[in-house]
């Protein structure tokens, strides 16, 4: 049976990879997606992460910044940018709703994707999304259960933000998940902020720590784990696994056929993962949930 699935975007800045591989994914698994930005404008996504235009040391120079080497390393994989490309031509995609017209009833899933540029900012502290996203997990389907999220990379902040006026609790509290990690954000925030994008240093941290803050706590993974009932609840990669170098190194992203490098925690009807390296994994985890 078809399912209509929702993934609401900023404006601008948002992960090529983790938007559109969860979105070619749910197409061909026979799904509707449809999306939403702040005012219902089609978005625009993180053009570094697209081309890897401007991630080396010489990035600020014209004509010379066409050259790209770690740009190479950095920006989305061949996958991720074909799927890009054939989400651009999408009529829902080119016609997105805006934040405050939707209706949780109206979807049978929901994904959110990540972005670390500023633009994305307009889409983790929206109040009209947070809302949203509580009422869509207390959504339940005809068959009574909970209607599948998903959440990947940045994605997950906004979920931990997303907070019951009841309780004032992250609709994550109570949960299993991952997200992006201090330890994989911290290692491109080196990359660039020493060795390419030196006069933009922080590019890849979207929000900095103030003076009276210690090293990460603005982190993802530190703000995720914040909203959590117990800091155990943010999944690792267990050590001593099989695969742990390729599913911890970085350097290695999945593909539709090979994505034992991923890391995806499934909890009920909620999945969640942390980087464009485990997108495949995580939109198959997502479809198993909306079909199941």
């Amino acid at each position: 049976m078809k399912k209509k699935v929702l993934i609401p975007i900023p404006n601008q800045d948002f992960d090529p990879t983790e938007t559109a591989i969860p979105w070619l994914i749910c197409k061909q698994a026979g799904h509707e997606v449809f999306f939403a930005t702040p005012d219902g404008q089609p978005g625009i996504a993180d053009s570094m992460m697209l081309s890897g235009k401007g991630l080396d040391p010489w990035g600020w120079i014209p004509l010379l910044n066409n050259l790209k080497f770690i740009g190479l390393f950095l920006r989305a994989d061949g996958n991720g940018q074909k799927a890009y490309k054939a989400m651009l031509e999408d009529t829902h995609f080119q016609n997105p709703w805006a934040y405050n017209q939707l209706n949780p009833a109206d979807y049978d899933g929901l994904i959110l994707p990540g972005g670390h540029a500023e633009g994305v900012k307009t889409f983790l502290e929206s109040p009209v999304l947070q809302e949203f996203v509580v009422h869509f997990f207390n959504e339940k389907n005809e068959k009574g259960r909970a209607k599948p999220v998903g959440a990947i990379c940045h994605g997950v902040v906004l979920a931990a933000r997303a907070r019951s006026k009841e309780t004032g609790r992250s609709v994550l509290y109570g949960r299993k998940t991952t997200a992006l990690t201090w330890e994989f954000e911290q290692k491109a925030w080196r990359i660039t902020r020493f060795f390419a994008r030196f006069w933009d240093p922080h590019y890849y941290r979207t929000y900095m720590e103030t003076p009276d803050q210690p090293n990460g706590y603005m982190s993802v993974e530190q703000e995720v784990t914040r909203a959590l009932e117990s800091p155990d609840h943010f999944i690792h990669v267990p050590k001593g696994c099989p695969g742990y170098w390729r599913k911890t190194s970085g350097v290695v992203r999945d593909t539709p056929e090979k994505t034992a490098s991923s890391h995806v925690v499934v909890d009920d009807q909620y999945v969640s993962a942390r980087w464009p390296g485990d997108a495949h994994a995580f939109s198959q985890a997502f479809v198993a949930l909306l079909e199941d």
